[in-house]
């Protein structure tokens, strides 16, 4: 427990390392890992904004800002918490493992279904009056964050560069939402290609477990490739139609 608890706390105290955030600010390295995680996040979380959105329509307009701040403030306060604790507790095999399998089962469920039709339009029933709405909407940034910062540390295991990648991420979720989804809706492809990525991270982080470790330059130059594909066979295909 004792040994716990040290670990955690070793965890944190990444946060307050001035020296370590400077290192991550001003290492080009690093802002490629973390506009690849605020795309990553952009592509998972686009209909996730959108049903926020609608979960705070029956509010007046000033009391839909405020609900959807304090839930940003619940997903900011999230990722502090898992970011702190997940960096000590991935570093244990079993755990890293057990995240992995579950990266790749994100994948093989999503090609699993991909052939079935989703009910887009079924959004959960928002509660009336506003902090019940709050409480739902922090309940439902959670639950959409999980399987972001899970794949987070697939990626990096720096906890600056996780909880940036995380805060810009959910920042531009709010306020560019619907450029994603006018994206996505005009490029299909680009969901397949998100949770191909994530089958990829998922393969990354347990090749970790057996110690067998792929170099960022490979790694970033696969994720670059994988998405500038995504345009080039929507394009063939649109050709062929």
């Amino acid at each position: 427990m004792i040994e716990f608890i040290t670990g955690i706390a070793g965890s944190y105290s990444h946060f307050f390392n001035m020296t370590e955030f400077l290192g991550v600010i001003y290492n080009p390295v690093n802002w490629a890992i973390i506009g690849s995680l605020i795309v990553l996040e952009g592509l998972l979380s686009a209909d996730n904004a959108l049903v926020l959105a609608i979960m705070v329509k029956h509010l007046p307009k000033e009391q839909q800002k405020k609900a959807l701040f304090y839930g940003i403030l619940g997903a900011y306060l999230f990722r502090f918490i898992a970011i702190g604790v997940g960096t000590y507790l991935i570093k244990i095999w079993w755990i890293k493992a057990a995240g992995a399998l579950y990266l790749l089962w994100m994948a093989i469920q999503f090609f699993m279904k991909k052939n079935k039709e989703d009910d887009e339009t079924a959004v959960p029933e928002a509660p009336h009056g506003f902090w019940r709405t709050v409480l739902a909407v922090e309940i439902m940034d959670i639950a959409f964050s999980i399987d972001s910062v899970l794949a987070a540390f697939g990626v990096s295991d720096q906890v600056w560069v996780l909880y940036l990648g995380g805060i810009f991420g959910v920042m531009m979720m709010r306020g560019v939402a619907q450029i994603f989804l006018t994206l996505i809706e005009r490029y299909p492809e680009l969901e397949t290609t998100a949770y191909l990525i994530i089958g990829i991270i998922g393969a990354k982080m347990m090749a970790s477990v057996f110690n067998y470790h792929v170099s960022q330059v490979v790694f970033f130059s696969t994720l670059i490739a994988i998405f500038l594909g995504t345009f080039a066979v929507h394009h063939l295909r649109k050709r062929t139609s």
